[in-house]
């Protein structure tokens, strides 16, 4: 996340040589993801997750403007190249499905509930 937000401030295309508005999320984003990121490292799940939650609409949120408006990248290239746009849609499933899998793996274990084991007395005393 933070590759992605430090590199989108040297895509200028909208106004060459000026940040955009889109600039402005950017920052944001990097705010909250370094909050977020602060409040796990302190335990504060709550808050954490509060922030986590809130990128993660934010990025809903990004992708529909990418798809929704004809004249952006995405539709652009599902209707000129429609082979590159589904090598291009199953890399992201693939890799998506392989990362959910290894932290599935690779994640803390489940738990059960912790049962007290009866304490041993000596009977000679």
């Amino acid at each position: 996340m933070y590759w992605t937000v430090l590199s989108s401030f040297f895509i200028t295309e909208l106004d060459p040589g000026h940040f955009s508005w889109i600039h402005g999320l950017s920052a944001f984003t990097f705010l909250t993801l370094t909050i977020g990121t602060w409040a796990a490292m302190r335990h504060r799940i709550r808050l954490h997750r509060q922030f986590m939650v809130g990128s993660y609409f934010g990025l809903v949120g990004a992708f529909t403007g990418a798809v929704a408006v004809p004249q952006r990248d995405v539709p652009q290239l599902f209707v000129h190249q429609p082979l590159v746009f589904s090598a291009a849609v199953a890399a992201v499933v693939v890799t998506a499905v392989t990362v959910v899998r290894l932290c599935m793996r690779s994640g803390p274990k489940a738990k059960g509930p912790v049962v007290p084991q009866p304490v041993a007395v000596d009977q000679r005393l």
